[in-house]
């Protein structure tokens, strides 16, 4: 079966679109074919794969989110904003759309061009001050799930990490990924508070098993962290990352989350038709 796709990135967050209307293909099917053409060299290579399909409510289609390791994903920031994007530009949604996930439902919206913000699901766990042990060394930690069932993230503080390569992250980030304390795992977000405020942020997400160039989601969770805890005074957080910039968007109401939005660029690679000859359906 040939199969059309598109392939997007969100700040160097790149994802392989299929629209599964057309192709019906199994979750199990999903899976095989993600872990497949997202292997970088061997096939297409991507972050993850994301299937559109029907919705038997009152939205506008259902976004299902494969890890490139096959594994299925609650919910992807960045994909979401691509696929918002993807789902306007072929007019299977208006400019502003909502979404189900397996997370929940998820309201996006192409600002202009290529601009592109989605409201995410909001956290239905958050323990903005946890410590967690690491080779008997204490760190302060807060852990965040977006969304029911939630997607973990983990919000840990790195001094000088913009100038800190992976070599020197690794061994705490998969520590932390794999730790008992977090029983599904989580996506781990390092992060710096510069002198100026810009916030850096580098995560190791959980179903790559490997940094990112972006994470919307954990460049989210870190915002909020720091609004909660009240490090950071303003309500419209910039955060740098290895492949860009975002903006999160955080209002209260009282004392509680009201909205908690991911905005940034999104950027079209590719069209194209997977003919990888190792597939079989």
């Amino acid at each position: 079966m040939d199969i059309r796709f598109t392939k997007m990135q969100g700040l160097g967050n790149d994802f392989i679109i299929i629209d599964n209307r057309q192709y019906v293909l199994s979750s199990d099917q999903l899976q095989t074919l993600a872990k497949k053409i997202c292997t970088r060299r061997l096939s297409i290579g991507s972050d993850g794969l994301m299937a559109l399909e029907t919705t038997d409510d009152h939205t506008d289609f259902r976004m299902r989110f494969f890890n490139s390791d096959g594994s299925i994903g609650e919910m992807c920031g960045n994909g979401a904003r691509c696929i918002t994007r993807y789902a306007y530009v072929n007019g299977i949604a208006k400019k502003r759309m909502t979404f189900v996930t397996t997370a929940g439902v998820v309201t996006g919206e192409v600002i202009k061009d290529r601009l592109v913000g989605v409201l995410l699901n909001l956290p239905e766990i958050m323990e903005l001050h946890k410590t967690v042990s690491v080779n008997q060394v204490d760190y302060l930690v807060s852990y965040i799930e977006l969304g029911n069932p939630g997607l973990p993230h983990v919000v840990i503080e790195y001094k000088g990490l913009k100038n800190a390569d992976d070599t020197s992250l690794i061994g705490l980030a998969t520590a932390l990924r794999y730790h008992e304390t977090f029983s599904k795992g989580a996506n781990i977000n390092f992060y710096d508070i510069e002198e100026d405020l810009t916030v850096t942020v580098r995560t190791y997400e959980r179903g790559v098993e490997d940094f990112t160039l972006a994470c919307g989601t954990g460049s989210a969770c870190v915002a909020l962290t720091l609004f909660l805890r009240k490090e950071h005074e303003k309500d419209l957080i910039r955060i740098n990352v290895p492949g860009g910039s975002l903006d999160i968007a955080i209002r209260m109401n009282g004392e509680n989350l009201e909205k908690l939005q991911l905005i940034g660029d999104t950027n079209i690679i590719a069209e194209g038709i997977i003919l990888d000859e190792d597939l079989r359906y």
